[in-house]
């Protein structure tokens, strides 16, 4: 009988979801109708573009918070890739003319709008880009586009990739401070700017090969996009900056103009043999004035939804934390908290509609014990419906760990992923004291009771007993790894031991199962959960966010104990950093300029 029911019910959301297409199949071709009849002109899309470029849209802001003069939420790429697919639906526009006003994106980031511009040429719409900025970072991303266009005074700055540590041993042992540091191997370099004096062969030795891939990807980029090779690409990067005039000489862009003047540049160079009494200027309308006039395509939406969690910032016990909408110092910057994504994962396993989870990571690391209690929650899922782990432009430690139980691992070339490994760090600070002439008395019960404070240097005793933490951490961390990836456990030191990778590198070390942007993503989950995807077929998405501030317990679940290791484990969250917890750490950060 329950069988019975559970058929009928699906066949009538079936019937539904039928009836409901057919209306909006209806409706479009009505108003695709109204705008033929007012002949309204398209020419280009006007698309300024620019900012920190966030994966998904911010959660909807509340009445109080809609009345105060708060700065608008930054264009996120959700938002961009649902008009870019309105215009690449359109048939009565030419295409998109991109105005680049300042990228503060990651690696990640820039490749997604990368795709997404060249997903829009696939579709035959022509893109244009604009822009004053000629730095790696939009000159990487120009490279899709049909045409660069910059100002008389822009300058082509490409001019390869930076990255700096300090390193900060000495300037502590002159206030008396000491950074006893226990990794579990010299890759694991998270806080070598406090426990080295100088970069390490390991560090640099990562650096290196880190630098090297993400220079050959931005390479094959720019050569791709501009019909040069790498090898001319290379040599042409060696001896940037060039003038505008000499990057047009170049062919590294491919028009000089003031924006005032892009109308008629583009009306001008218009196709379709225009006799000169017919040339004009191109019509450019932004969004906001373009979007009711474009034509529509109708398409079936299924009647299950794909579920967005994003995990972004650094992993800690507790609540999540966001920034202030207004910078403050001192604040801090965005956590993922435990207790936060617990209960949200914990709502999104109860939802009978959510036919796949894209588990959205951003996250350089932090606490071991957090990772590993959401990595439980996204195992406990998958048993459920499929997960897929969507790497931002950083999910590395802490990040990768809780990526590793998914039914697949998606990220960019240019993501930065690995470091599988743990360290912890512990301050001495007695000789601080003793040179501001400060006297410290410590009472205790229990043999290790000092044990994460900086009172003295480490004993033989408590080193040993701080390095078998890292050890059981590590060993846990890759008996993950191992079991997500279905690789050999005792063949994955090569590659992990904190070893820092590129999605290139990652993919060719099966520590992801293939490349794409958040769009391919949301295709590669339907397909997980048997959806269709066909170019006739809408793919709901919807974002899960946080909602009060209840406790949802887990129901049930086999295998139903967490390992023994887990009550061995202490949190680490970043303030507990220096108090000597195992941590998830990424050891840097490079970005794109």
């Amino acid at each position: 009988m329950t069988d019975f029911f559970t058929e009928l019910k699906q066949e009538l959301k079936e019937l539904r979801q039928s009836l409901i297409f057919g209306w909006e199949q209806a409706a479009t071709t009505a108003r695709n109708a109204a705008r033929q009849l007012q002949q309204t002109k398209l020419d280009y899309v006007h698309f300024p573009i620019g900012g920190p470029l966030p994966e998904r849209a911010e959660p909807p802001r509340g009445f109080i918070r809609r009345q105060l003069p708060l700065p608008l939420p930054p264009l996120p790429m959700q938002i961009v890739n649902r008009r870019l697919q309105a215009i690449a639906d359109a048939n009565n526009v030419k295409g998109v003319l991109f105005h680049f006003h300042g990228f503060d994106a990651g690696r990640g980031t820039l490749q997604n709008l990368r795709q997404s511009i060249r997903r829009l040429r696939a579709a035959g719409k022509e893109a244009i880009v604009y822009t004053p900025y000629l730095d790696m970072a939009h000159a990487f991303v120009a490279a899709a586009a049909d045409r660069i266009i910059i100002p008389p005074g822009a300058m082509f700055d490409v001019l390869g990739l930076h990255t700096e540590t300090i390193f900060l041993k000495e300037a502590l042992a002159r206030i008396g401070v000491q950074a006893e540091v226990i990794q579990i191997s010299p890759y694991k370099s998270a806080y070598n700017m406090f426990g080295e004096a100088d970069m390490t062969p390991e560090q640099r030795e990562q650096l290196d090969w880190l630098l090297d891939d993400m220079f050959e990807s931005l390479a094959l980029a720019l050569a791709d996009g501009r019909g040069k090779s790498p090898d001319e690409i290379r040599a042409l990067i060696d001896g940037a900056p060039y003038t505008a005039v000499q990057a047009l000489e170049l062919g590294l862009v491919d028009g000089v103009a003031y924006e005032d003047e892009l109308a008629e540049l583009l009306g001008n160079d218009a196709e379709g043999g225009k006799g000169e009494e017919e040339k004009g200027k191109a019509k450019l309308l932004m969004w906001e004035k373009a979007w009711p006039a474009l034509l529509e395509r109708a398409r079936r939406e299924s009647s299950k939804f794909i579920g967005v969690i994003s995990l972004e910032g650094m992993i800690t016990m507790g609540p999540s934390r966001q920034p202030p909408l207004i910078p403050l110092p001192f604040m801090g910057g965005q956590t993922a908290g435990a207790y936060t994504l617990l209960q949200l994962l914990r709502r999104a396993e109860k939802m009978e509609d959510m036919a796949a989870l894209i588990l959205h990571v951003d996250s350089g690391g932090g606490s071991a014990l957090a990772s590993e209690l959401i990595a439980r929650e996204i195992e406990r899922i998958k048993q459920k419906k499929p997960v897929l782990a969507y790497m931002g432009n950083t999910a590395a430690s802490g990040g990768y760990y809780v990526s590793v139980p998914a039914s697949h691992i998606m990220c960019q070339p240019n993501s930065v992923t690995g470091s599988i490994g743990v360290i912890m760090m512990r301050t001495n600070t007695q000789g601080l004291y003793e040179k501001l002439s400060v006297k410290r008395v410590a009472v205790e019960r229990g043999k290790r009771a000092g044990l994460y404070r900086g009172n003295g240097p480490l004993s033989d005793d408590e080193r040993e007993t701080l390095w078998r933490g890292v050890v059981d951490t590590y060993e846990m961390f890759k008996r993950a790894v191992a079991d997500g990836r279905s690789l050999p456990y005792d063949e994955l030191d090569p590659i992990c031991e904190g070893r820092v990778w590129t999605g290139r590198q990652a993919l060719a070390h099966k520590l992801v199962d293939s490349h794409g942007d958040f769009v391919d993503a949301v295709c590669q989950a339907a397909e997980l959960a048997g959806l269709p995807t066909g170019d006739d077929y809408r793919i709901p998405v919807v974002n899960l966010y946080p909602k009060g501030h209840g406790h949802l317990p887990p129901e049930p679940f086999e295998p139903a104990e967490l390992p023994a290791e887990i009550g061995r484990l202490l949190s680490g969250e970043w303030l507990e950093a220096l108090a000597g917890r195992p941590l998830m750490m990424m050891p840097f950060e490079i970005k794109f300029k």
